[in-house]
């Protein structure tokens, strides 16, 4: 049943269970009031199943559990209209890169085009779905791994992943931590000490915690931007640890960084593309070694 769906009519239900109300649905979409309330009726229809209570408007049962299956049958329709469109696009259109906050390291930075090109620096989730859905001709995605392990990635659409590099991590300790002068750390022995949550700007808390069987990296502050910069400050001021590419927890004004020594990881960082690249796109890639 879910093939046949009308993905319009699937649109306009996600907009509405997200926004809780049929009127700011009909907004966003363009739609009139009316419009929606016939989408999410036909909708309901379709499936035999009421789909949303009216006061207040929120998902039933049956809605919650179509919005699971929703976002990521909306993403692979707006992945394959952009694989088509790409096909037919001009190789010599400008360039966008997708990534996250700590994707981009000096390598990176030197191997861009001198114009034409846009960095969107973007949580780490979204920059799958930037490269599948056509919003960005690459993407770099970046994470903690084992050496040579590639990284774990949403399975938003078939898309190339190509390993870009690897460098040490490392966490960043105020000057005056009693922890600042070890040549290396067991990032077991700082689980129990407070650590900044900034999911976009350092390296995931839970990462960390997968790295050491689930356990530990309390969050004391949670950081929502994604200047590393700014994350940096706030670990030199006391307010938590952080973890950090090697690379960019260095030269920090009040801070050190001591290297991750066990277990072994590496920060590594991966190109990704929905088809050949081409153009500058494929002039980049070259550059950065992310093509056989």
């Amino acid at each position: 049943m879910l093939g046949n769906m009308d993905p319009h009519l699937l649109r306009t239900f996600v907009a509405v269970a997200r926004l809780a109300s049929f009127s700011e649905a009909a907004r966003e979409l363009g739609y009139t009031q009316s419009a929606v309330s016939q989408h999410i009726a036909a909708l309901e229809q379709d499936l035999g199943a009421p789909l949303l209570t009216r006061r207040p408007v929120a998902p039933t049962p049956a809605g919650e559990r179509l919005l699971e299956h929703a976002g990521p049958l909306l993403l692979r329709l707006d992945a394959a209209r952009a694989d088509v469109s790409r096909i037919a696009a001009a190789p010599d259109r400008g360039l966008t890169l997708a990534a996250t906050a700590t994707a981009l390291g000096p390598a990176v930075v030197a191997a861009l085009p001198a114009a034409g090109v846009t960095v969107r620096v973007l949580p780490r989730e979204e920059v799958p779905a930037a490269v599948a859905t056509g919003t960005a001709d690459l993407g770099l995605a970046d994470g903690l791994a084992a050496p040579s392990d590639p990284l774990r990635l949403a399975d938003v659409a078939p898309l190339t992943a190509y390993g870009v590099g690897e460098e040490p991590v490392c966490v960043l300790l105020p000057a005056a931590h009693p922890l600042a002068g070890r040549p290396g750390l067991a990032l077991d022995d700082l689980a129990d000490a407070r650590w900044l949550d900034a999911p976009d700007a350092g390296l995931p808390l839970a990462q960390l915690r997968a790295a050491n069987a689930g356990r530990g990296f309390r969050p004391s502050l949670r950081y929502e931007g994604t200047d590393v910069r700014a994350l940096a400050s706030l670990a030199a001021a006391g307010h938590g640890l952080t973890l950090l590419p090697r690379t960019a927890a260095g030269a920090v004004p009040g801070a050190v960084a001591v290297p991750v020594t066990r277990p072994r990881l590496v920060h590594r960082t991966e190109l990704l593309y929905a088809g050949p690249p081409r153009g500058a796109a494929a002039a980049l890639a070259d550059a950065l070694g992310g093509r056989p």
